[in-house]
């Protein structure tokens, strides 16, 4: 009998062999650096983990009743694919109380936290060869998501001077014919920048003279704004895109609920089947109870949710002024979400200690973590360097205590 040939590539028997969509991709950096943070505490070193989008804030008494509530009441069963009535019925009594947008129940998709709406919809739609426009600084996992997806992220670099925000002309210059999506993302992950309705309008110009081109809006930070900003989604700013755009949102950031996995999307029904068709093929439905939870989140009050923004917002301005005072960073004051985007422009090119060169931002971040126990995420992991970003959703004493070192490194450098 003869053996069939191996393929060149292919590994010795008994050898793992990864998929080829998976060639180039890894953890999340700043899942990567968290772990690398926690790791060292574990060893006795004194770290300040500044890395991780998480508040530190615990998700409300009155949500965890109704989770316990719904376990007592036997709401532990599968339910539909793609949410239940009931919590699709809160989805869009907040989307027309908060937003004023009117959606029907088979215009909502619920899942395992807003990433998995975001590669649901990203697998339903992409063919390779398909592009997806990120305004970077951009939220890390979305490019990796669209490569898995088969499909190839176009990054639109945004200046600091614009707030890092999108400009219409840099969209237009992007747009192919292969541009299939565009994500934006307000308030921002990383750089806390919001897009106001005229903004957005002004971008909806472009992208609505190009009917291939579809808007997904990661609204996940919505509730968490200073200054009297005030938040606006692209379909709110363009009804006549309605069928166009995907708004994606979840109960995470505002109440707390990271570890709950409970996202949702608002979008034409035609996407949102296909959505549900990948969803049935991975997870299934989201968790009741998280299900039940996130039912009563949505139509409770926000009142804890406006205190703890306003803690947010002092701890911005202590992180903006620390690091403003440190010999070679700069770092712009954010409008939003619970990170600062820095520049260390003016540290690159130093030599620490032992004398190596700090030639990236990646190399300022590795510093602060190997030499001075203070984790952060090079702006590069967002697609824009040379920045890097403090998330602050974090104890006071800490922030206090990581600027103090920060400030201590830039100053040690020669």
């Amino acid at each position: 009998m003869i053996k069939p040939a191996l393929r060149p590539d292919a590994p010795a028997a008994g050898m793992f062999r990864a998929a080829h969509r998976i060639a180039g991709i890894g953890v999340s950096e700043i899942l990567s650096i968290t772990a690398i943070a926690e790791q060292r505490k574990r060893d006795g070193r004194p770290v300040v983990v500044l890395g991780a989008g998480e508040p530190d804030f615990d998700t409300p008494d009155f949500i965890k009743d109704a989770a316990a509530r719904a376990m007592r009441d036997g709401q532990t069963k599968y339910t539909t694919l793609d949410g239940s009535p009931a919590i699709k019925a809160a989805i869009c009594e907040k989307f027309a109380t908060d937003n004023g947008l009117i959606f029907r129940s088979d215009e909502i998709s619920v899942s395992s936290g807003s990433k998995q709406v975001i590669n649901n919809a990203m697998m339903a739609t992409l063919d390779p060869g398909d592009e997806v426009i990120l305004a970077a600084p951009y939220w890390v996992s979305y490019a990796d998501i669209i490569r898995l997806c088969g499909g190839t992220p176009v990054i639109a670099p945004c200046s600091e001077n614009n707030g890092f925000r999108l400009t219409p002309d840099c969209l237009e210059e992007l747009i192919t014919p292969r541009t299939r999506w565009i994500i934006f993302n307000s308030p921002c992950n990383p750089s806390g920048a919001v897009y106001s309705a005229q903004d957005y309008r002004a971008l909806l110009d472009v992208i609505v003279q190009h009917p291939q081109v579809w808007v997904l809006a990661d609204d996940i930070y919505e509730h968490i704004t200073f200054g009297g900003t005030t938040f606006a989604t692209p379909a709110q700013c363009a009804p006549e895109m309605r069928d166009r755009i995907l708004t994606v949102n979840g109960v995470s950031k505002a109440f707390a609920m990271t570890g709950w996995r409970l996202g949702y999307g608002a979008g034409p029904t035609p996407l949102i089947k296909a959505m549900a068709a990948v969803q049935s093929q991975s997870t299934s439905c989201p968790s009741s109870i998280s299900q039940a939870a996130a039912i009563v989140a949505l139509r409770g009050p926000l009142d804890i949710v406006k205190e703890r923004c306003d803690s947010f917002r002092a701890r911005r301005d202590v992180v903006v002024s620390g690091l403003n005072s440190a010999p070679g960073l700069r770092c712009p004051v954010p409008q939003g979400a619970f990170y600062v985007f820095a520049n260390c422009a003016g540290v690159l090119g130093k030599r620490t200690r032992d004398g190596a060169v700090l030639k990236t931002d990646s190399d300022f971040a590795s510093y602060l973590l190997l030499s001075w126990d203070v984790a952060v995420v090079p702006g590069s992991a967002f697609g824009l360097g040379p920045y890097f970003r403090i998330s602050y959703a974090t104890a006071v004493q800490e922030l206090d205590e990581a600027l103090r070192r920060i400030s201590a490194a830039c100053q040690a450098l020669q």
